[in-house]
């Protein structure tokens, strides 16, 4: 890998570390034939005040996603730097609402999976009956859906939905992380996917909600101390240098 001498260091390696999850969320089969998105937020020795980010290039399958073929945009959609691809209208308005008001968010990851699409048409949403739904449950908002996401209208409903959570429910629609990081964004929906898989299967093998063994709520009220302690305060990047051995087992060449 090397970095262009025209770019920064530090856009450079957020390129490779979004290129490289757009190729996990393909491996991992959460992908939507080009119909999703992951973003992350340009950092400040790049943009400076500016807000600005990467977002893939509309029309690419996630599995054949570069760092180089990253689209980098402003908040008005305008594309900074020469590159042939469009970019997503819907995705635009649904990552650019979260990084105008999360400072926090290094990275966004949306979803439309079937498990997260599933659970997201019940009406009582995530169920507390697994030890991943607790994660998921201590950070957890709902957004309801409001068609296709390509109006500005809805930004100000859905940044209000979302608050200060890190898990997002985008009812009869996907999943939705926030994390600080592209590795945290990733561990994020791994665990909401996996929450989603759970609850689907269980519910598939009983009569209903009522029959499932739900976790008692102060679990949950602990569980940020549990991960914490489960990845040595690292979060996501306990597990990220792992997945990039498995990427480049599986699927190399995303880093140019």
């Amino acid at each position: 890998m090397s970095i262009p001498t025209t770019m920064h260091p530090d856009e450079w390696q957020l390129r490779v570390d979004l290129a490289a999850c757009y190729r996990l969320v393909a491996l991992y089969g959460w992908s939507d034939l080009v119909f999703t998105h992951i973003s992350a937020k340009l950092p400040a020795s790049v943009a400076g005040d500016e807000h600005q980010f990467l977002i893939n290039p509309y029309g690419l399958m996630f599995d054949e996603i570069t760092a180089s073929s990253l689209v980098k945009v402003d908040m008005d959609c305008n594309k900074l730097g020469d590159n042939p691809h469009p970019v997503n209208p819907a995705g635009f308005v649904i990552h650019s609402a979260v990084h105008a008001v999360r400072p926090d968010a290094g990275c966004v990851l949306h979803t439309h999976t079937r498990a997260g699409v599933a659970v997201s048409a019940q009406k009582h949403g995530v169920l507390p009956i697994s030890q991943q739904s607790t994660f998921v449950l201590a950070s957890l908002a709902y957004h309801g859906y409001e068609g296709v996401a390509i109006r500005d209208d809805e930004k100000a409903r859905l940044q209000a939905d979302l608050g200060e959570a890190n898990f997002l429910m985008l009812r009869n629609h996907g999943l939705l992380t926030v994390g600080k990081t592209i590795a945290d964004a990733f561990l994020s929906m791994y665990t909401f996917e996996n929450t989603c898989r759970i609850q689907v299967d269980a519910l598939a093998g009983q009569a209903g909600a009522q029959d499932l063994t739900a976790v008692d709520p102060q679990i949950v009220n602990g569980v940020a101390h549990a991960m914490r302690v489960q990845t040595g305060g690292m979060g996501g990047a306990f597990v990220w240098p792992s997945l990039l051995r498995k990427l480049q087992r599986e699927n190399p060449g995303y880093d140019v």
